[in-house]
């Protein structure tokens, strides 16, 4: 049982587009200017690539990609499953090549216009796969719904309100304030406006409890460490990356593990993450951490190690996850605060923490966790 080990690869480029709600152009465009960006930032040419990484969400074509771009061979391609949960295996997909020699430069991406064209968050007349005929028929539409029937476990065992949600959201929001990337950049928000929100699914989301709907593409340059040392930007190492999933496990629907105040696939990725790396809690300097909906930071939290089970509520109340606290969390503003890029932007947030050139940067930043539950990765400083 162990991650991809550290020196596995690097990343040596980020690139994004704006983040917006209506972009006015195609997804593919999306996608091909934030890898030219992406490219541009490492100091490599699109000749340079060799690999391709996406989602299996994603709807562009690589080949399409690749002409819009001008790369001339690729010699690798993957796709990632779990929609957000496999933001993080991305970076892993993308590093195992780079380390086994499969591929030398691999590009990460991940476009959509997920706000004015395809609605994650809105019901569907489309076919479904015959897992969902389950759920379907008792009103479990759209992703809202389907959480908050996990949540209300852990909110009724420790004792939680949606109020208690919102301490996150508005420590969120407060760093997307300051944050120039960010959709509510300028825009914080304290807890009375999270209580005023109305309703997504009572007792247990408001509005401001879900992450935004946004259109937009970012873009990764993995390559090796050796190459990543020569190019234009400080080195950024991945010290570890995994992806996990256990049994009675599901993405959209878990609801079948014994205890539902736990979230056992990110406990099995922590477990490889720090057995891999030799790192623990306390040395993770500062920590992204998808949140499609406030709760699950609290089940991540405590899955990694940060605080004890049911310890989140106090963890975040005391400043922990703040600007200056024990472990800044999402200090871009995440999902809520950001925008929704299927959680890819985080990794970009982390990226920019090592190097120290974030708009709310963690002072020598070494070690940041970009964890999504069924995935995570470690960057690190090259130390």
């Amino acid at each position: 049982m162990m991650a991809l080990a550290k020196g596995a690869g690097a990343i040596a480029g980020i690139g994004q587009t704006e983040f917006s709600k209506d972009s006015g152009r195609s997804e593919l465009q999306l996608a091909s200017e934030a890898v030219r960006a992406a490219l541009d930032d490492a100091g490599l040419a699109p000749a340079d690539v060799d690999g391709l990484v996406t989602m299996t969400h994603d709807t562009n074509d690589e080949h399409a990609l690749i002409r819009s771009v001008g790369i001339e061979h690729v010699r690798w391609t993957s796709r990632t499953p779990f929609g957000g949960g496999g933001s993080a295996a991305l970076v892993e997909h993308a590093a195992a090549a780079v380390a086994s020699g499969a591929a030398d430069v691999v590009v990460v991406f991940r476009a959509f216009n997920e706000r004015s064209g395809a609605r994650f968050g809105q019901p569907t007349g489309r076919a479904v796969t015959p897992g969902l005929s389950w759920h379907l028929p008792y009103g479990l539409d759209t992703p809202a719904k389907m959480y908050a029937l996990w949540y209300q476990r852990y909110m009724h065992q420790f004792g939680l309100t949606n109020e208690d949600f919102g301490r996150y959201t508005v420590v969120a929001r407060k760093h997307a304030a300051t944050n120039p990337n960010a959709w509510f950049y300028k825009r914080p928000i304290t807890i009375d406006d999270h209580q005023n929100s109305r309703w997504i699914v009572e007792p247990i989301l408001r509005l401001l409890d879900c992450c935004q709907e946004s259109d937009g593409g970012v873009a990764l340059v993995v390559t090796s460490a050796a190459r990543a040392k020569d190019l234009r930007r400080p080195l950024v190492t991945i010290d570890g990356a995994t992806q996990g999933s256990v049994i009675n496990s599901d993405i959209l629907f878990n609801y079948y593990d014994h205890d539902l105040a736990r979230f056992p696939q990110a406990e099995y990725v922590a477990r490889q993450l720090w057995q891999s790396t030799g790192l623990g809690p306390g040395d993770i300097d500062a920590a992204m951490i998808y949140e499609n909906f406030s709760p699950v930071v609290f089940y991540q939290l405590e899955a990694f190690g940060f605080c004890g089970h049911g310890e989140a509520k106090d963890f975040i109340v005391d400043g922990h996850i703040e600007l200056g606290g024990r472990l800044p969390v999402n200090t871009h503003g995440g999902l809520l605060g950001e925008a929704y890029i299927h959680g890819v932007n985080n990794i970009i947030e982390g990226v920019r923490q090592i190097r120290g050139s974030a708009a709310n940067q963690v002072p020598d930043a070494r070690h940041v966790l970009c964890a999504v539950g069924h995935s995570a990765v470690v960057l690190g400083s090259g130390d």
